[in-house]
């Protein structure tokens, strides 16, 4: 996931802890809502900020799987949710939907991410958030906080969907409407379903777009943008906005697909075997204030995150993919190539910070921190 934030959340080791599933509730024929019961030990931990999300651990036929979704409620004591929708060449999302209940107890990460709206400037300000299908999960946080938490800041959704049936969150997003009618505008835009405008009939591409930030959300009226969708959608948003005039600095990004072609899961610690005389890299890293070592054939072509998997195996990462940031580390002596980043922001990158999931040594010895 990535993300440029008005207020960046500060960012803390994440650790998995099981936590009991509360409840499960159907949002569609195709979603639905998972709620755990946070313990009171347990709080300070999963304290979070609108937009984050977690990652969820499950072993389902024998391989442990690892998935982030965004959390799609303001925070409340005691519990935290997140939405899931079913993907039907997916492994985790059907598991969620045909075998996991009440009662069961699942691996959770405590919250990440920086797709976060700044708590300390609501007043007077307009936000507008453009979300596609699932993509509504954090976006419906940011326009809680933003409503609930001022007087006077404003918020506007463009949210698409096939049709009718699959807008998540219909209910709240008409009760956030009634409570907040001068505050919250709506347009949900239906690709396949025809609507009363035509201009939010159809699917959302870059001519009708750009009819809708002319006629429905003047970009000069707006003081932060928060997109969330496929990569597609989220791309046409960014260029056309800076195209606009919008300064990219006041854009928010976060994505659930990265528009690469499908891929195998990445091989996570698989063991590599050295050849005597190989050309190896040293990677050393610090975790917990620990410090490791692995030695990686140049032949194996192996990611850092993989590499310290295979001594490490509490060392964090959720995605895999470069889209949510859970692997960041620092790189603090030698270089990598960094393969993808959807999730680091420049300033990050200009410290030395790289997703080690994505990351590969090019030089003999690689130092990279987790803690810093």
């Amino acid at each position: 996931m990535a993300a440029v934030n008005l207020g960046a959340a500060a960012k803390k080791r994440a650790t998995f802890h099981p936590l009991r599933v509360q409840d499960i509730r159907p949002l569609t024929p195709t979603s639905v809502e998972v709620t755990f019961e946070v313990p009171p030990e347990l709080a300070d931990e999963y304290r979070y900020l609108p937009g984050q999300y977690l990652a969820l651990r499950a072993h389902i036929e024998g391989e442990e799987v690892r998935r982030s979704y965004s959390i799609c409620r303001p925070p409340t004591p005691g519990r935290i949710s997140v939405a899931v929708k079913r993907d039907e060449h997916g492994l985790f999302s059907p598991w969620v939907h045909t075998t996991l209940k009440p009662g069961d107890e699942l691996d959770v990460m405590s919250p990440q991410g920086t797709f976060t709206s700044n708590l300390d400037e609501l007043e007077g300000r307009h936000v507008v958030g453009i979300a596609a299908g699932s993509g509504i999960t954090p976006v419906i946080t940011m326009a809680h906080r933003i409503l609930e938490g001022s007087a006077t800041g404003r918020f506007t959704l463009l949210y698409t969907n096939r049709s009718s049936l699959d807008v998540m969150f219909v209910e709240e997003l008409a009760d956030l409407k009634d409570r907040f009618p001068d505050r919250l505008a709506l347009h949900h835009v239906l690709s396949r379903e025809q609507r009363t405008a035509p201009l939010l009939s159809g699917r959302l591409d870059e001519a009708k777009l750009r009819t809708i930030l002319a006629a429905l959300i003047p970009p000069h009226t707006v003081d932060e943008w928060a997109l969330c969708g496929p990569f597609e959608l989220v791309q046409l948003c960014r260029d056309l906005l800076e195209e606009l005039g919008v300064d990219p600095a006041h854009i928010r990004f976060e994505l659930f697909t990265t528009g690469e072609p499908a891929e195998a899961a990445p091989p996570r610690g698989r063991p590599v075997r050295i050849e005597a005389g190989e050309k190896t890299y040293r990677i050393d890293f610090t975790l917990d204030g620990t410090s490791a070592s692995v030695d990686s054939p140049v032949s194996a072509n192996e990611s850092i995150l993989n590499a310290a998997l295979r001594v490490r195996p509490d060392v964090p990462f959720a995605c895999a993919g470069g889209v949510c940031g859970t692997c960041r580390a620092r790189v603090l002596d030698g270089s990598v190539s960094m393969r993808e980043n959807y999730a680091l922001e420049p300033e990050e990158l200009e410290r030395g910070y790289v997703l080690t999931c994505q990351s590969h040594p090019t030089s003999a010895r690689v130092v990279v921190d987790y803690d810093v």
